[in-house]
């Protein structure tokens, strides 16, 4: 156990170094996020919106910048030739939960800017603060858990081809999306609330769960083969 999670923090450490100075996720996933919201600004104007479509609006901007910023977890392993390193020294559910911790502290920081720059362009009134950050962990969880595994598939099986994360990612996140959509529209309304997204959060639970404990089953014969 001790060797594991001395392997998962190792990979953890690396990759938050090694992001911290070339910033490319970091980049990518907030000039698109705020590039987004602002076209949006724009295109929206003085049009009051219902809080079903900003919801959808807000979710829609993080799952594209998540599918365009964390698609090279493992790519960059290739890159630098340390993909095998990793393979020999470490044990590969370590390996997923190290990706796996760095792709949640990414998406967890773009929601929070994100967040703060939809409320500001488009004008958006929250009700329920505790609600919409619940709705936002658990969403970054069951897409980071999503996110990780699919890069690695791609890394592995499809030559490094990034640009098939988003094709990959949109099917499997469905559940996902409509779950954070409700959960993020009852936060933004004062008359509905935690009792009313009940069901949408246990889904994001759930949701999460099953894709991690499925990443976790299907990740060593992904990573090894």
């Amino acid at each position: 156990m001790k060797a594991w999670l001395r392997g998962f923090w190792a990979v953890f450490e690396k990759d938050i170094k090694l992001e911290l100075r070339a910033r490319y996720a970091i980049n990518m996933l907030l000039l698109f996020a705020l590039g987004a919201l602002v076209v949006m600004a724009f295109a929206v104007g003085p049009t009051p919106l219902s809080a079903r479509v900003q919801a959808a609006l807000l979710w829609t901007v993080l799952l594209f910048a998540a599918a365009v910023g964390l698609g090279r977890a493992f790519i960059s392993e290739e890159e630098r030739g340390t993909m095998l390193l990793l393979q020999l020294n470490l044990r590969p559910g370590a390996v997923y939960a190290g990706k796996l911790l760095v792709n949640f502290v990414l998406l967890l920081a773009l929601n929070l800017v994100a967040v703060g720059a939809f409320t500001v362009l488009l004008r958006v009134k929250i009700a329920w603060p505790g609600l919409l950050m619940l709705t936002l962990v658990l969403g970054s969880i069951g897409l980071a858990g999503a996110t990780t595994l699919l890069s690695a598939l791609i890394a592995r099986a499809a030559g490094g081809r990034g640009a098939l994360l988003p094709v990959l990612l949109f099917p499997v996140l469905v559940p996902l999306l409509l779950s954070a959509v409700e959960a993020t529209r009852s936060a933004l309304l004062v008359a509905e609330g935690w009792a009313t997204a009940a069901d949408e959060l246990l889904t994001l639970v759930g949701f999460g769960g099953a894709v991690i404990t499925a990443a976790v089953l299907l990740f060593e014969y992904i990573w090894l083969d």
